[in-house]
């Protein structure tokens, strides 16, 4: 809960007044109806503790992923697997992207590092290239932070950097920390899964917020073959920090995988059709490979939507970016049209 402070993320529609909500990137269809059986039928054991070790839970994501059970440790969502990593490693130094998802490196403050960045442009559409490699060796810092595909910019790291980077952080003792949170929801996005084996330098994050429209009930995963590393993460959490609920939801959601591509399919006809209507606008639209777009446009908009009841990611507080970038998350047709419209009604008024 926060307490005197201020949200830096998007999602929060209770101050009222939000009836479309843009600003958080999770399934355009909400949670499918498999997960939501599965958590009415786990009601009546909510009397019990929840599995300490997420048994079943483990089970299905070693099915679902085709890695080893031992490689997998559950968290009350994404973040809390952030920061248990964060305090676990302790490490000194860290190198992060800007812009990128801002837990990071509230998580690396959190356990007193220091924490460098590496700054991508708009020039080239916030891609990251084969610089961020010479970067790297001059700055050898003990552990990296990479979010693939990023957010905000939802653009994918090549494979073959990202191969490059995973192999140089392994030969210099680096530990490299991937964020795959979105990336079941992206073009053809490849996990660096197949190296866990071999690189227990290696930790990835994956979430079921996105993907299955879950962000209220708070259940993420991480997969890392450094069996260490997971043994103080978990010492870094409270016990029974995964709900029974949210366990009955994960396995019920690793089944749903005609869910999965229908949802894919959607952000693949709509994501274009916004873009092309931003552009129409006169905005910078940064070319995405996600369920969401990061684009440039007048520095009031975030405002002026709200007031109409539509509520956008305003990334001025993202590292690297400056008022009048916004995130909007790829939904249904008939709330993009909303969202266009709104948007279209802002920029006539202005003129």
């Amino acid at each position: 809960m926060l307490y005197g402070l201020t949200n830096p993320h998007g999602g929060d529609i209770y101050g009222g007044g939000v009836t479309l909500d843009f600003s958080a990137n999770t399934n355009p269809y909400g949670t499918p109806a498999g997960v939501l059986d599965a958590v009415k039928a786990a009601l009546p054991e909510m009397h019990r503790y929840p599995d300490p070790y997420c048994r079943s839970l483990v089970d299905a994501i070693a099915e679902f992923e085709g890695v080893d059970k031992h490689f997998i440790l559950c968290g009350s969502g994404a973040a809390e697997l952030i920061y248990a990593y964060c305090a676990a490693l302790h490490p000194k130094t860290a190198l992060e992207l800007a812009p990128t998802f801002s837990e990071y490196s509230l998580g690396l403050k959190r356990a007193g590092c220091s924490i460098k960045r590496y700054y991508l442009t708009p020039d080239n559409d916030f891609t990251l290239d084969e610089h961020f490699l010479y970067h790297l060796e001059d700055t050898t810092p003990e552990a990296v932070f990479l979010c693939n595909p990023n957010n905000p910019t939802g653009v994918l790291i090549d494979p073959k950097l990202l191969k490059r980077v995973l192999d140089f952080c392994k030969e210099t003792h680096i530990k490299l920390f991937i964020d795959e949170c979105f990336l079941d929801l992206s073009d053809n996005g490849i996990s660096m899964k197949a190296y866990l084996q071999d690189y227990p330098n290696l930790f990835l994050l994956k979430a079921f917020t996105k993907s299955y429209g879950m962000a209220g009930i708070r259940l993420g995963y991480c997969l890392c073959a450094d069996a260490q590393l997971l043994t103080a993460m978990a010492r870094e959490v409270q016990p029974w920090n995964v709900s029974s609920l949210a366990q009955a939801a994960g396995v019920a959601a690793l089944k749903e995988e005609a869910f999965l591509k229908e949802t894919k399919k959607l952000i693949q006809k709509e994501r274009p059709w916004l873009q092309t209507k931003l552009e129409a606008f006169g905005f910078r639209v940064c070319p995405s490979y996600a369920n969401y777009l990061l684009f440039q446009g007048p520095v009031d908009l975030h405002r002026k939507l709200k007031a109409q009841g539509i509520a956008i990611r305003n990334c001025d507080n993202y590292p690297g970016l400056t008022s009048g970038w916004y995130r909007i998350a790829v939904r249904r047709h008939e709330e993009n049209e909303a969202l266009i419209a709104a948007i279209g009604s802002i920029v006539k008024e202005g003129k």
